[in-house]
């Protein structure tokens, strides 16, 4: 949500505006930066290849300015943009390129235009289809494909940064196979309702499945002259879409088991994991990190496989304050937004980051760096900005800059980390 890493995915951005002042940005001592990290899915998926690049050279899309606007008022400085449609490989950069020239290089609304020299375009399993994945004797889209996507790059993902992205030292697992994780979550065959014990998936299917829907990929950003900190970016698949076998709800357990296993500093755990570079194993113990991405599973409420989501929340190097403690992200539209239809939700209002509603989009920094302060962007009934986040919860006819194709159902998150000089 292609098999060839290119380095050519990597663009380094002409400057498009100089100038570019904060709304959001809280001052820090001389001595000190604020580094503010953020994730956003942007519903930038359209149903043909061609569309999103079409809409982004026109520059008149309503919900590309919002999305444009959005980014404009929060001000990341390094910002992963889920369901981003590109070519799947990552060498097309043109869709890109022209969402900062024609959007966020323009004022939307009176927000400040705001830059970024340093992109890369994530390689995807989204729509790719190489082998028939399902038995049924052909290869077919979307039905073979690794990652749902009715063609190669549909619902990929792109990162943005104001700060150098060390692309000789990335690390990816778009090919890591499912079967190859120890103890993986593989579903069963179920027959009325009842689990077989039989694998759902053949073996002949289990030598080319990769557990990847779209990519995990491991970005490293030069945020200082001497401190790098590793960008850990993946959006699984939704936990839904399937039968009682449960294989959705299952993959996304072991999508996110992936990340959470790749910071461990306990070797057994990640030994198993190879990259697509070769390389084996984890993170390296005492390096800085930012597990960042829309990962479709909430801690409460929801249908995620096993509350997928704590392997991460409560795991040792992971800042539990902004995980689980007093400094999660939050925000008041979260906080007074009442669902419709009205349906019995658990967790916790204000860390809703979608309007289903649930606490979806993670920003997750590593137990060692400095957490400043975090949000989510989700304005509230009467905050100048509402008119982002109308989703038909109320009629603003006489705002001129309402459009029923608002921003996004999900909502930015950001978390902001402290670096010293």
């Amino acid at each position: 949500m292609k098999l060839k890493m290119s380095l050519a995915a990597v663009a380094i951005g002409t400057a498009l505006l100089t100038g570019c002042g904060s709304d959001n940005h809280k001052t820090q001592e001389p001595t000190d930066t604020t580094v503010r990290f953020a994730t956003y899915n942007a519903s930038f998926d359209r149903k043909a290849a061609d569309q999103l690049p079409a809409e982004m050279a026109a520059g008149k899309n309503q919900q590309i300015k919002n999305v444009a606007e959005v980014i404009q008022r929060t001000r990341p400085d390094v910002l992963l943009l889920n369901e981003f449609d590109h070519d799947g490989i990552g060498e097309n950069s043109k869709a890109i390129k022209d969402f900062q020239k024609n959007f966020l290089a323009k004022a939307q609304n009176g927000a400040k235009p705001i830059e970024y020299p340093y992109f890369y375009i994530v390689p995807t399993n989204t729509g790719l289809a190489e082998f028939d994945l399902n038995d049924d004797g052909k290869v077919t889209v979307p039905a073979d494909t690794y990652g749902f996507g009715m063609y190669h790059g549909q619902y990929g993902f792109v990162v943005l940064s104001k700060y150098e992205i060390d692309t000789k030292n990335l690390r990816s697992f778009q090919k890591f196979l499912w079967n190859k994780m120890p103890n993986a979550a593989l579903p069963n065959k179920f027959e009325n309702k009842k689990d077989t014990g039989k694998p759902y998936y053949s073996e002949a299917t289990l030598k080319h499945f990769r557990l990847s829907s779209k990519n995990h990929i491991d970005l490293p950003i030069k945020v200082s002259k001497d401190k790098t900190v590793h960008l850990l970016a993946m959006h699984p698949t939704p936990p839904v879409f399937d039968g009682p076998e449960d294989r959705n709800g299952r993959r996304n357990y072991d999508e996110i088991r992936l990340f959470a296993d790749y910071v461990s500093e306990d070797y057994s755990r990640n030994s198993y994991l190879i990259d697509d570079q070769g390389n084996r194993g984890g993170l390296k113990s005492g390096e800085s990190f930012v597990i960042a991405g829309d990962l479709n599973a909430d801690p409460v409420d929801g249908d995620s496989y096993k509350s997928a989501i704590k392997q991460l929340l409560n795991h040792p190097r992971v800042a539990q304050e902004v995980a689980v403690g007093n400094n999660v992200p939050a925000s008041k539209g979260g906080a007074n937004f009442e669902p419709k239809p009205k349906t019995v939700f658990n967790g916790t209002k204000d860390y809703w980051t979608h309007v289903y509603p649930l606490r979806l989009d993670y920003v997750l920094p590593s137990s060692d760096l400095t957490v400043t302060d975090t949000g989510v962007y989700w304005q509230a009934k009467g905050e100048p900005y509402r008119y982002l986040f109308d989703n038909n919860e109320e009629k603003q006819e006489n705002d001129s800059r309402y459009a029923k194709s608002v921003s996004s159902d999900h909502r930015l998150v950001w978390v902001d980390i402290k670096i010293s000089k």
